[in-house]
């Protein structure tokens, strides 16, 4: 049988049985795990018992599954969606930018200060190990497929699987943190929407909508006579990761080193930027819908992330799991501490549920910051989701996965981990003033 099929069969298993088991174990459904990491750890589990019965081609083949979805992720972000007023967005998401910006290159700063001080003595660990947190935790699941290049490049191959590792690690810590922050500020009246988890009704906790109240996936932009929906939506990622691909190129001409290692998705999120612009203005942006965009970006992510989990290499992560325990505990631990000290200190209002979103982005993936902002307002009665959707618009095409995250794994490697660092420090210490000059002018 084809090594094409297996994957996409097995990935496809995989996906049903995680969902399965998320309906079926309420253990599972209390701790919001997403399908995906259920069904990855499901496969992580069967390729570490059959051992060398699986063929190791068909191994292969799937660890190349999360580099490629991750482009797709990266095309669909803006294709389909207004591009704001800049000055606009600003405006409205500064604040939110402000924490964001904090956590993430507080991530680098305590990432690179770990590996390069204190775990690379200890451990024998590169100091480019640091940069997993910003990866594995802003970044996640598909950022870290889409730097396996970059890894194998900087002759650190192994830094995918501890990549994966972090990324899971994160999300599953993120989420249980988040909860356990949620209950807390619940209890002390911060905030007053939450639904408790015993409150929520049997097809909530199952992650199933009900027959009448299914959401539509997407709107149709033209007729199936000429081409299928999905078929043209797919057509016009494929045109955006094109466009990535060029861009790449051309960079890689110009002969600087930086660039030889330099992954394919922050470019395919700028394609895709260029081609929505472009059809705004010809005129064409109402043929390029974003619900299905978003349909087949999550689509892909679920593949990508059970193909990144199962295919783990337990032996890399055995060796060095004791300097991934502390860079996890730390990353998380920064985290928290940005959520309680900043978050009142740079929000007006609703700063809690405006936090907690940022804090589930930079611990898991979007979607996470998402379901833990809908966990503490549930009918967005404050800004906090309006604010932290025009945030992404300026903070993804940066950390991430965006353009930084790229390139400070890069410089890294190529001109020491501890320029860098300093470098990290000094970005962290900007960020830091503006949310004292916003804590000053509330």
């Amino acid at each position: 049988m084809p090594t094409a099929v297996i994957v996409f069969v097995s990935l496809c298993g995989l996906l049903v049985a995680g969902k399965v088991m998320r309906m079926r174990v309420p253990v599972l459904q209390r701790l919001y795990l997403p399908s995906s990491v259920i069904g990855g750890l499901i496969g992580l589990a069967v390729l570490s018992v059959a051992g060398d019965r699986v063929p190791r081609e068909v191994v292969d083949a799937m660890r190349k599954v999360p580099g490629f979805l991750i482009n797709v992720v990266f095309a669909t972000l803006f294709l389909g969606k207004a591009l704001p007023n800049v000055r606009r967005i600003v405006s409205l998401a500064y604040p939110q930018l402000v924490m964001g910006q904090i956590i993430a290159w507080g991530q680098y700063v305590v990432g690179l200060g770990l590996a390069g001080f204190v775990l690379s003595r200890w451990f024998g660990v590169p100091p480019c190990f640091g940069n997993l947190i910003e990866i594995g935790f802003e970044g996640g699941h598909g950022t870290v497929g889409g730097m396996q290049e970059s890894f194998i490049a900087a002759g650190w191959e192994e830094g995918a699987a501890l990549g994966f590792t972090v990324a899971t690690a994160g999300m599953v810590v993120g989420i249980v943190a988040g909860m356990a922050m949620i209950n807390w500020a619940h209890a002390r009246g911060i905030v007053a929407e939450v639904v408790p988890f015993a409150q929520r009704r049997r097809h909530e906790r199952r992650g199933v909508h009900l027959r009448r109240f299914r959401p539509s996936a997407g709107l149709q932009t033209v007729m199936s006579d000429s081409v299928d929906s999905l078929a043209w939506h797919v057509a016009v990622v494929g045109v955006a990761i094109a466009i990535g691909v060029g861009m790449l190129y051309l960079l890689k001409l110009t002969g600087w080193k930086i660039f030889n290692g330099f992954p394919l998705f922050p470019l395919c999120m700028i394609g895709g930027i260029l081609l929505q612009a472009a059809a705004k203005w010809l005129g064409k942006d109402l043929l390029v819908d974003h619900g299905q965009m978003e349909r087949i970006s999550g689509a892909s992510l679920d593949f990508l992330v059970v193909s990144a989990v199962a295919t783990i290499s337990v032996k890399v992560v055995a060796d060095n799991w004791v300097a991934l325990a502390v860079l996890v505990v730390a990353g998380v631990a920064w985290s928290v501490f940005v959520v309680l000290w900043f978050g009142p200190r740079c929000f007006k209002e609703a700063w809690f549920e405006r936090a907690i979103a940022d804090f589930g982005q930079s611990t898991g993936v979007t979607a996470t910051g998402l379901m833990l902002l809908r966990t503490v307002d549930p009918d967005s009665r404050t800004c906090a989701a309006a604010s932290f959707g025009y945030k992404q618009l300026l903070h993804e095409p940066i950390m991430g996965g965006g353009v930084c995250t790229a390139l400070m794994f890069t410089m890294v490697v190529d001109i020491g981990w501890f320029k860098v660092f300093a470098f990290s420090v000094v970005m962290l210490a900007i960020w830091v003033f503006c949310a004292w000059r916003l804590s000053r002018a509330r």
